[in-house]
C-alpha cells in the first residue's frame, strides 16, 4: 500500500552559514518529519531531475552545504529514540543538535568523551565533515558513533555497523553528505563528568620542545600560539571530582575580548603592520596570567567563537608538529606584509579506520588558523593562506573537510589510500549524483 505524503518545499529561502561566507538560495526548501516525507522530496527530485542537499546547523565555513535546487533541513527530526544504559550508547534522530542532546544525556547521567567548539550542529552534520576537538587518547568525533542508518538515494534504508555493511559503515562516518541522508546515529557515551581547565603562559619554543610532556599530562591538551611573536597559551582540560567554579570574567572577557578585539583588528585592515601589536597586546590583556575553570564536561568543551572568520584547519602527522609550526613562524617573519590573526590554534587526534579521517592511520595534530572579518569586512588573506597550504601539503596535510581549502580529487587521491573505496560506495549508492553539489564536484571529479 503505498500512502503519499504531500510534502510542501518552501521557495525563497536564502541559506547562509554562520560566519556568512557562503551561501545559497535553494529552489525548494523542505523541513520534513518523517522519513516517508524525505522519500517523496527524493522522488520528486528524481523527476525534476534535480539535486538535494541535506542541511543541520549550517555551520561549516564553505559551501560543503550549499545548493541552488532542493536543500533538505533535518531540524523536525531531532529525537532522541533510544538511551541504553547498560551499553552507555544512545540513538538519535539525525537533525538533533548537540546542544540538546547534552542536556538530555546528562539526565540519564551520560555524556559524550568529546566535542567540538560548537554544539549547535546536528548530530549526522557533525559526523559528515568529521568534526575534532582535541586529547591524543581521543579520536575526531565520529569514531564515538557506533552505528548509524543511511536513507539511499534509491529510497532504501540501510543499517550500518562494524558487523552490518562494515565498508559502507567506515565510509559514512565521514559522509560528506554524498552517500544518503543520516536518519540515526548511535553514539557511544561515557558516565557524565565534570573538567577542570586550567589556561597558563608559555612560549612556543618551550612547548615545541616538551610535547611529548604536555600530552602525557593532560587528557585535553591543546594550545594557542600568537602569530607575530614567541607568545603562547596552554590550556589543560581534565576529568574532576572537584565542585564547579570559575576564575573567568564574562564582562571583561566580552567588553574587551570581543568589542575592542573587533574595533582594533577593523582599524588594522587600513594598517596592517598593527596586526603583530594587537596579537602581543591581547595576549598580555587576557591570556598572560592563569585562569582555572570548573564545570560539567560539555560546557567546558564548547566556547564562543566570538565573531564571524575565514578558517582553514588541515591535520599533519603529530610528529610534523614542530617543524610545521617553525616554518610558519619563519614564513610570517620573512615576509613583513603579511599578517595572520591570533592564534593559531593546535589539537590533537588518535589515528583511526574512517576512510575520509584526517586522522586515517595516524596520530595527527591539527593547526587551525584564523583570520576575522571586523564587522564583516574582509581582510586580505591570500598570501597567508597560501604560505599555510603549502606548508601543511609538504609535511603530508590533509584538510578539515567542513572549512575551505583549495584541493581537488588529485590530491585526494594522494591525501587518503582509501579514497578509491570510498568513490566506488559513493557511485553504488548514488549513481546518478542526486546527492552532489559543487563542493563535492571538486572532490570527486
Amino acid at each position: 500500500l503505498l500512502v503519499s505524503v504531500q510534502v510542501h518545499g518552501q521557495g525563497g529561502v536564502k541559506f547562509q552559514n554562520w560566519a556568512k561566507t557562503y551561501g545559497s538560495s535553494p529552489e525548494l526548501y523542505f523541513q520534513p518529519t518523517s522519513v516517508e516525507e524525505i522519500r517523496e522530496i527524493l522522488d520528486m527530485a528524481r523527476q525534476r531531475d534535480k539535486r538535494v542537499k541535506v542541511v543541520g546547523g549550517g555551520h561549516s565555513p564553505s559551501d560543503i552545504a550549499c545548493t541552488d535546487d532542493f536543500m533538505i533541513q533535518m531540524g523536525k527530526m531531532n529525537r532522541v529514540l533510544k538511551v541504553d544504559k547498560e551499553k552507555q550508547q544512545v540513538t538519535v534522530e539525525g537533525g538533533i543538535f548537540l546542544s540538546d542532546l547534552n542536556v538530555e544525556l546528562n539526565k540519564h547521567g551520560l555524556a559524550l568523551a568529546n566535542l567540538g567548539a560548537v554544539s549547535e550542529v546536528a548530530a549526522a552534520g557533525v559526523i559528515g565533515t568529521g568534526t575534532h576537538n582535541t586529547g591524543i587518547k581521543h579520536g575526531i568525533l565520529p569514531t564515538q558513533v557506533v552505528a548509524l542508518t543511511l536513507l539511499t538515494a534509491s529510497g532504501e534504508i540501510l543499517e550500518c555497523s562494524e558487523s552490518i555493511n562494515a565498508d559502507i559503515f567506515q565510509a559514512a562516518r565521514l559522509h560528506l553528505g554524498c552517500l544518503g541522508v543520516v536518519l540515526t546515529v548511535t553514539f557511544q557515551c561515557v558516565p557524565q563528568f565534570h573538567l577542570h581547565e586550567v589556561a597558563f603562559p608559555s612560549t612556543l619554543t618551550e612547548v615545541l620542545d616538551h610535547l611529548e610532556d604536555h600530552l602525557k599530562r593532560s587528557q585535553y591538551f591543546r594550545f594557542l600560539w600568537f602569530p607575530h611573536s614567541e607568545n603562547v597559551s596552554i590550556i589543560y582540560q581534565d576529568p574532576t571530582n572537584k565542585p564547579p567554579s570559575s576564575s573567568a570574567n564574562w564582562l571583561w572577557d566580552y567588553a574587551v575580548g570581543y568589542y575592542l578585539l573587533e574595533f582594533l583588528l577593523w582599524i588594522s585592515t587600513f594598517v596592517p603592520s598593527l596586526v603583530r601589536w594587537i596579537n602581543r597586546f591581547f595576549f598580555w590583556l587576557l591570556f598572560s596570567s592563569r585562569v582555572e575553570n570548573i564545570a560539567i564536561s560539555y560546557k567546558i568543551f564548547n566556547y564562543e567563537c566570538r565573531f564571524k572568520q575565514h578558517v582553514q584547519d588541515w591535520a599533519i602527522p603529530i610528529e610534523k608538529t614542530k617543524e610545521a609550526l617553525l616554518e610558519l613562524k619563519a614564513a610570517l617573519e620573512n615576509n613583513p606584509k603579511m599578517v595572520a590573526h591570533y592564534p593559531v590554534e593546535v589539537r590533537f587526534a588518535r589515528g583511526d579506520e574512517i576512510w575520509l579521517s584526517p586522522c586515517f592511520q595516524r596520530d595527527s595534530c591539527y593547526m587551525n588558523i584564523i583570520m576575522y572579518r571586523p564587522y564583516g569586512k574582509n581582510v586580505p588573506r591570500l598570501n597567508y593562506w597560501l604560505t599555510y597550504e603549502g606548508i601543511m601539503k609538504k609535511h603530508g596535510g590533509r584538510p578539515h573537510w567542513a572549512k575551505a581549502h583549495s584541493c581537488t580529487r588529485k590530491d585526494f587521491e594522494k591525501m587518503y589510500p582509501a579514497f578509491p573505496k570510498f568513490c566506488s560506495i559513493r557511485e553504488k549508492l548514488d549513481p546518478t549524483g542526486i546527492f552532489l553539489n559543487t563542493y563535492l564536484e571538486k572532490v570527486f571529479y
